[in-house]
């Protein structure tokens, strides 16, 4: 089968998030199954282009038709991760992807919906008919639209389209000039309650909601998410449109690089282990204390590992720190904050238990240490009041470290509860609460941190269980093969 990526993200060259991860992993699996993939990204200026192997332009004259004239673009071709990429360059005084920054941009509407219409008039004109174009997030929801309403009139009438919505937060909301910009006209037409309109603004233009009405199938980045979109506030507003369009929508759990997060081939930590050999973890706790000026002493490790935003349960991070010191445990966090006055914050944390033999707080990104903090710490905690698929708590498990997780999108399908889960013994893997408060962080905490202090042969249970799931990118691979398969025979 013959699949192109189209996104405005792709690890390692460019990335904010977990979009680019899953664009280049996923990629990488549906390529190993014996499958053709192409990945079609802009050009931006500050890519990583130390990571792109042999780029050189492919095609110097692309014309994309735009506001009734053209702009001309060339198209670059290099290998990232051995995938095979093609970046969309356009020569015009917009300067598009020449910001400095991915996202953020009063005109970021524009920016990819020209995009999109670039990314088609490629395929279009370089020949290129895959079997299937898979578009990731708001920036390329105009692409279906733009393929089913335009490009199938002019050479491209059997591609079928795969959806996946990573973040239904941001969803592309924009003026009805976009659909002169593109060439689409006709706001009478688009601007429906059934096409383009979006559901809280009848003027306004929804990019999101228009690659969930005009594509073949849409997907999110768990099962658990998919309910939460269209039953819950996590749908921001498309959850009615998810429900008319129920029987192409369905969630599938994003997989993890194991060549990346291994701690069998982990060069990060300083002893590597597996399930057979797990004593030598302690090694690493060992090395993670010394590292971080941590008392070696007879307690668990509580570590928090991520971004200080709002959406993973800041007050409850905080809570999970105070409990930990008070009740038997050392507490690690590591994670850079998503704004000025959340860092302050932790900086204020930071000052106040500098001196702590028990607790440290690491501000900022370090990809490095956090190999080390997985592989060193004993209980992970993630309070997130929504997270739609979450890696942390994945790469926790295959490094026998337990989760604490709130039982919300995927964390639900990944995390299993040692006491109160219905699964066989052999399949619980951590520790659940369901409220968003201090007494079900507790409650968890409290079972977690007893278990490990009464019952360590349960807890190394626990630990082993959680080595042996399979999260690789094997099972999302498959299910979307199957969902290629059956929207091209549709």
């Amino acid at each position: 089968m013959y699949v192109v990526m189209v996104a405005s993200e792709c690890s390692p060259v460019a990335q904010t998030g977990g979009l680019g991860d899953v664009v280049c992993g996923l990629s990488r699996e549906l390529e190993i199954r014996g499958n053709a993939v192409e990945i079609i990204l802009p050009k931006y200026d500050r890519m990583r282009y130390d990571r792109i192997w042999g780029l050189s332009k492919t095609f110097d004259d692309l014309w994309v038709p735009w506001y009734g004239g053209a702009i001309h673009c060339g198209v670059w071709f290099g290998f990232v991760e051995g995938r095979k990429c093609f970046f969309i360059e356009p020569h015009s005084r917009d300067n598009f992807f020449g910001r400095g920054a991915y996202y953020g941009m009063n005109d970021d509407a524009l920016r990819f919906a020209f995009f999109s219409k670039a990314a088609l008039e490629f395929l279009l004109k370089a020949g290129k008919r895959p079997d299937v174009i898979h578009c990731h997030d708001w920036q390329t929801g105009l692409l279906p639209v733009l393929l089913f309403e335009m490009y199938k009139y002019h050479g491209m009438p059997h591609q079928r389209v795969c959806y996946t919505i990573h973040n239904f937060r941001h969803q592309g909301v924009a003026g009805a000039e976009i659909l002169r910009a593109t060439g689409l006209n006709r706001p009478e037409y688009y601007l429906h309650h059934d096409r383009l309109q979006d559901n809280l603004n009848r003027h306004a233009v929804n990019f999101m909601k228009g690659g969930i009405v005009y594509s073949n199938f849409v997907t999110t980045v768990s099962p658990q998410h998919a309910w939460e979109a269209r039953h819950t506030d996590q749908g921001h507003g498309l959850g009615h449109t998810l429900s008319v369009h129920a029987g192409k929508f369905d969630g599938v759990l994003n997989g993890l690089d194991y060549d990346a997060w291994n701690p069998e081939t982990d060069s990060f930590i300083p002893h590597r282990y597996n399930a057979d050999t797990v004593q030598d973890k302690y090694r690493d706790k060992e090395a993670l204390r010394h590292r971080l000026w941590l008392r070696q002493d007879f307690k668990p490790v509580i570590a928090y590992v991520g971004r200080l935003d709002n959406q993973k349960g800041l007050p409850l991070i905080r809570h999970a720190l105070f409990y930990a010191l008070q009740h038997g445990a050392q507490f690690v966090l590591l994670g850079s904050s998503s704004t000025r006055e959340i860092g302050e914050q932790f900086w204020q944390l930071k000052r106040r238990f500098n001196d702590h033999p028990d607790c440290h707080l690491e501000l900022g990104f370090n990809g490095e240490l956090s190999h080390l903090v997985y592989a060193g710490a004993d209980l992970l905690v993630m309070p997130s009041l929504y997270e739609p698929c979450g890696l942390a708590q994945m790469i926790a498990l295959k490094y026998g470290t337990v989760p604490v997780v709130r039982a919300i999108g995927g964390l639900c399908d990944t995390v299993f509860d040692a006491h109160y889960s219905n699964k066989p013994l052999a399949e619980r893997t951590g520790f659940v609460f369901h409220q968003a408060d201090a007494r079900a962080v507790e409650s968890a905490l409290h079972r977690a941190v007893g278990l490990w202090h009464s019952y360590p042969t349960e807890f190394r249970k626990l630990m082993l269980n959680g080595m042996r799931r399979d999260h690789s990118w094997n099972a999302a691979g498959r299910k979307y093969l199957e969902l290629y398969d059956y929207i091209r025979h549709k």
